[in-house]
């Protein structure tokens, strides 16, 4: 380490990371550090200072945004040019090669905003495949898309889910979509009816239950939950007092909170949904494990719509949603995704037909679950001291924030240091209380070493509530 870094340059008043900025200008006052000079890198620089690596971040961070320094993905942090700005720090994820994606490449700005897998081989395996229904789609070129061409892809969907507790299905219960949010939407469009219908969803809920409902001009009711998922009796209550058509629920992960819903808390909604007379959308496109518990579908298979999708488990860019419909109710949805976009494109349900049960598949499975693994294990290493809701396999965090942060401000904060975070109200109903509380998502498509800095700039937040007072 350069000798002009010392421990002693950070003593005084004041906030460690207003000390390191200080003494970074200084050096570039007196020339000890010049335009394009490299800074060390952030632990190595902290190790130096006798302070956390978030400190130092923080530091580099406002630097940058001030054009005091520079930052370029993968090469480091650099003193800029006394008449540039530099780039605020690239957040396009690195993708790396399938025996690299733990790379030493480094960005500062880290979206923390989606989940995203780490690339452990999928798209060299895709890129393959694409290759060889370029050189021969067996659904052709010339052709619109075919329930009969299509069987390929749902017979490949049907094999992929063998191991999920969805009870008895088979091809011709799937209907395939252009994604999770697409088979939730289509869904919608089979069931609502009415001048004025509504959704029942989780007081807190993937956002996505509320815009595909919007686009319907359907109402959503909140319904209050606790640890263990909806309560059955508001759920009841709900539904006497709308008319509720749909109820939605994520019961194996639910979003945004990291809970389950145990069996017997199923069950007792299960039974609520046949009393009410209750469509039932299950959301099961978080899971990256294996399931807890029997699914809705397993439970009351006659009313049940079992939504899954590849894209926490293999990739989002596919676009790839599936959805088990109750017996004898494919053809309904099947003409609803008809009417909407004929079915997907034959290229696509060539290439599923021979990705979901390629042999290479599961293994490649299994690696990018313990890649997410590794960065909720270090996430929570670095948060353990805060109120955190997690699962190894399950690729976000739930944060209850302490005392002098309200998770508006905090979503805020975390974004002017370079992270991207969601609040708890992103997933309330408009006028709902919600807790202060913000879903910190798994970015595996970044090196650990960017991750683990930004989720250390969370935790030096967390450390340092703002201490302004209201008059």
């Amino acid at each position: 380490m350069n000798t002009i870094w010392s421990p002693e340059l950070l003593d005084g008043q004041g906030p460690k990371y207003k000390a390191v900025m200080q003494v970074i200008r200084q050096r570039i006052s007196d020339h000890d550090l010049t335009p394009g000079d490299k800074l060390p890198p952030v632990r190595d620089l902290a190790w130096s200072l006798g302070i956390t690596p978030g400190t130092v971040a923080r530091a580099y961070t406002m630097l940058t945004d001030d054009g005091t320094l520079m930052a370029e993905v993968g090469r480091g942090t650099f003193v800029a040019q006394p008449d540039e700005k530099g780039p605020l720090y690239a957040d396009v994820p690195i993708e790396v090669d399938s025996t690299t994606h733990n790379s030493e490449a480094q960005t500062w700005n880290v979206n923390l905003f989606s989940p995203h897998l780490p690339s452990v081989g999928q798209a060299t395996l895709i890129r393959r495949l694409l290759a060889e229904v370029a050189q021969d789609p067996p659904s052709g070129m010339m052709h619109y898309p075919t329930r009969a061409g299509g069987g390929p892809a749902r017979t490949a969907a049907a094999a992929w889910l063998a191991g999920a507790p969805i009870g008895s299905f088979g091809p011709d219960d799937i209907v395939l979509a252009n994604g999770g949010q697409n088979a939730i939407l289509l869904v919608f469009q089979a069931l609502l009816k009415g001048r004025r219908p509504a959704i029942l969803v989780e007081d807190l809920a993937y956002p996505g239950f509320r815009r595909a409902a919007e686009l319907l001009r359907a109402d959503v009711i909140p319904v209050e939950m606790d640890s263990q998922g909806v309560i059955p009796e508001a759920l009841d209550a709900a539904a006497k007092a709308h008319d509720a058509q749909i109820f939605c629920t994520s019961p194996e992960v639910h979003n945004p909170t990291c809970g389950f819903t145990p069996a017997y808390r199923r069950e007792a909604l299960a039974e609520v949904a046949k009393r009410q007379d209750l469509q039932i959308l299950e959301d099961d496109c978080y899971r990256l494990g294996q399931a807890q518990a029997p699914s809705y579908r397993m439970i009351v298979p006659e009313r049940t719509w079992y939504i899954s999708s590849i894209s926490k488990s293999i990739t989002p860019s596919l676009r790839l949603g599936i959805a088990v419909t109750p017996k004898g109710r494919a053809n309904v949805l099947r003409r609803t995704a008809e009417y909407s976009f004929f079915g997907l494109a034959t290229p696509m349900t060539d290439l599923f037909a021979s990705l979901l049960v390629h042999r290479d598949l599961p293994g490649l499975m299994a690696d990018a679950r313990q890649g997410i693994g590794t960065y909720v294990q270090r996430a929570v290493n670095i948060l353990g001291g805060y109120d955190i809701i997690w699962r190894k396999d399950v690729p976000f965090l739930w944060l209850h924030l302490p005392e002098g942060w309200r998770a508006g401000a905090f979503v805020q904060a975390a974004a002017q240091h370079g992270v991207g975070i969601r609040a708890a109200e992103d997933y309330a109903c408009r006028d709902a209380r919600t807790p202060h509380a913000v879903r910190i998502a798994i970015n595996a498509g970044v090196s650990l070493q960017s991750f683990e800095a930004a989720i250390e700039r969370l935790r030096d937040l967390l450390d340092n509530p703002p201490d302004q007072i209201g008059v």
